[in-house]
């Protein structure tokens, strides 16, 4: 891809997904059902501008180690882990300097959560871990024997616990964050992996099939799963939806957060192992290997931009700044907010 030239991506067409979440009271049993769908083929939407990665301006970028994956932000540090130092990262968002490095027992593997007042990172090793590490201190507390039942697995926090699916059956456990004990365990489909907290509920992505089924962050009962796109892995919420990547076939799925809408997928054009999902400034953010950002309008589910070329693979938004990795150098980016072209943080004329 010549690095002077805007390019034209014409995207897959857009398959409206139908679906709904149990109208009545949760149950466990629930989750045994498995979900009506059909895919129902719509227009496709306008193309994207595609950009080369040289034409994003960034403003820092920091050497982590030999690869950089997982970042979280917290109110006063963005925190980012790290191999060659096994380590997650601390760098302070007003200097774009790195201000502690925690050295872990284990490879941070299935992503980061805040919460409680800590950070809380599953590791990988010969027998998988939980790390607990305090961000007043910037120092490793506890590390308990709990750990992910894979990477790129997730971790989430809410509802008064930490939450980690701990083997491939989709044993989903309901942590305490004080002592590190399993309070409750949920049974979902196998290949489940992936939690993220919303709305009061603890919602897990199936990344080996096409599903996504929600959990009651009180009692623990399940719901019905809704489809998605296939391999779905890495979700976030906002704009009243919760929204996933799907490795299988590089979409992105959207779920509404109350059942009145049936999910919708996009084409993005990112398949494919790895990647990462955001939803933050009224916009949904992707990133993947060699598709390093991606910006989607949650309302009209219109890919606004898309930047190509080398780095990607895990990001977060705050402190007025995108917080990008680039994998296999080992560094994270600090790209501006503000310096992110207009025509990529509004919707298409069709669309206003």
């Amino acid at each position: 891809m010549k690095q002077n030239t805007l390019l034209a991506l014409p995207l897959m067409s857009v398959a409206l997904m139908q679906g709904t979440f149990a109208s009545e009271a949760p149950s466990s049993a629930a989750a045994q059902s498995s979900p009506a769908s059909r895919a129902v083929i719509a227009p496709a939407p306008e193309p994207a501008i595609v950009r080369p990665m040289a034409r994003l301006k960034v403003s820092a970028t920091v050497q982590l180690g030999k690869t950089a994956d997982w970042v979280a932000i917290a109110p006063d540090a963005v925190w980012v882990g790290s191999t060659g130092p096994v380590a997650v990262n601390a760098i302070d968002p007003r200097t774009s300097r790195r201000i502690a490095t925690v050295e872990l027992p284990g490879k941070a593997c299935a992503g980061l959560a805040l919460g409680f007042g800590s950070l809380w990172v599953p590791l990988c090793d010969t027998t998988p871990k939980l790390a607990k590490i305090s961000l007043k201190t910037h120092r490793l507390e506890q590390v308990f024997d709990i750990g992910p039942a894979a990477a790129e697995g997730g971790i989430t926090t809410g509802g008064g616990s930490v939450w980690l699916i701990v083997d491939k059956a989709g044993t989903l456990a309901r942590i305490d964050p004080e002592n590190g004990t399993v309070r409750q365990t949920v049974h979902l489909p196998p290949g489940s992996y992936n939690p993220y907290y919303a709305e009061d509920r603890i919602w897990v992505t199936r990344a080996d099939g096409s599903e996504i089924t929600s959990v009651d962050a009180a009692s623990g009962s399940v719901f019905k799963q809704v489809h998605t796109g296939p391999g779905p892995r890495f979700l976030s919420a906002g704009a009243g939806a919760v929204w996933t990547v799907n490795q299988g076939d590089g979409t992105l799925t959207r779920i509404d957060l109350a059942g009145h809408v049936p999910p919708r997928t996009l084409a993005l054009g990112t398949p494919g192992a790895g990647g990462d999902i955001t939803f933050a400034a009224g916009r949904v953010w992707t990133t993947f290997p060699k598709v390093p950002l991606s910006i989607i309008d949650p309302n009209t589910l219109a890919l606004l931009c898309q930047w190509r070329g080398p780095g990607g693979d895990s990001l977060g938004i705050g402190h007025g700044a995108i917080w990008l990795t680039n994998y296999s150098a080992g560094t994270v980016s600090r790209i501006a907010l503000s310096d992110i072209p207009k025509d990529c943080s509004r919707a298409p004329p069709e669309h206003r």
